[in-house]
């Protein structure tokens, strides 16, 4: 398996200490131990992920969950979502969750010092919602070699704060460039075939926003603070061609493991693709993108 999505059911084994504030952002917790599970099954994996750049080849999320009173609450369970983009990351993903594992069923982790218990796992396709696994050529497939002409519109929507970084600012708006430049980056550092780099030049000539339900949201991540953005997003395309709109789409599936934007190993850019089937109906009538 190239790409795969693990869920945690994790449990709070006790309460924070009063003098111990919970944070508002579970992003960074969420990486170390990330990092900590990859380590225990792959050493030298662990190693170069420390080491390399800033694109890497998992995400985390935030943990999410009700905080009552933004406190933990102890009968209640929390979710945590981790993916990997390539076979290594992934298969050492899927070897701590195994028996005596770190993220094994029974297993106490920490996330900013505080046990939760992993009261179940979840990453086989159809056990959770936000669980799977798939390989990149299964991926590309179900929209490159479709009988069907590919959608004119590529829709999004984004569970965690999403931004992006340009000419050193941030941008917390969802131009399609952007949007469709961070994920092509992600494929073709991590895919095994490529897709042409003009694809990004496509997606900032010819497609628009169609849709917009948005509101802004910042989180403190590391030592930083990003602003970001939540909700749903549809570019519709004022050029429809067939190849560079079945691009659009594989690229807009591969957002449900690869995340979008910056500080995905860190909880934000949590995202999928929500397909509109009916408006295929278009394509094959011809009618442009205004009709």
């Amino acid at each position: 398996m190239d790409l795969f999505s693990l869920i945690l059911t994790l449990r709070p084994l006790k309460p924070a200490a009063p003098e111990q504030p919970l944070p508002r952002w579970w992003g960074t917790a969420a990486h170390h131990l990330c990092l900590q599970a990859i380590q225990q099954s792959d050493e030298n994996l662990s190693a170069a992920l420390h080491e390399g750049s800033e694109l890497r080849p998992f995400t985390t999320s935030t943990l999410m969950g009700r905080f009552p009173g933004h406190q933990l609450d102890l009968q209640a369970d929390y979710l945590l979502r981790f993916t990997g983009l390539n076979r290594q990351v992934s298969e050492a993903l899927y070897a701590a969750t195994q028996t005596g594992a770190a993220l094994a069923p029974g297993a106490v982790v920490q996330l900013e010092f505080l046990d939760f218990q992993v009261r179940a796992v979840w990453c086989e396709n159809g056990s959770h919602p936000l669980a799977g696994q798939m390989d990149y050529s299964e991926l590309a497939a179900a929209s490159l070699l479709e009988a069907e002409a590919a959608d004119r519109y590529v829709n999004f929507r984004f569970a965690s704060p999403t931004g992006f970084h340009r000419n050193g600012r941030q941008v917390p708006y969802p131009l399609p460039e952007l949007v469709i430049g961070s994920l092509l980056e992600r494929w073709n550092a991590f895919a095994p075939i490529a897709f042409p780099a003009e694809a990004r030049r496509y997606a900032e000539e010819c497609l628009y926003l169609s849709q917009l339900q948005i509101r802004s949201r910042g989180v403190k991540v590391a030592a930083g603070y990003e602003i970001g953005l939540v909700g749903s997003v549809s570019f519709g395309t004022l050029n429809y061609d067939r190849y560079w709109m079945s691009l659009m789409q594989t690229l807009a599936r591969f957002s449900y493991y690869s995340g979008v934007g910056v500080k995905t190993g860190m909880g934000m850019g949590q995202c999928r693709n929500a397909e509109r089937r009916q408006r295929k109906a278009r394509v094959s009538s011809g009618n442009d993108a205004n009709s």
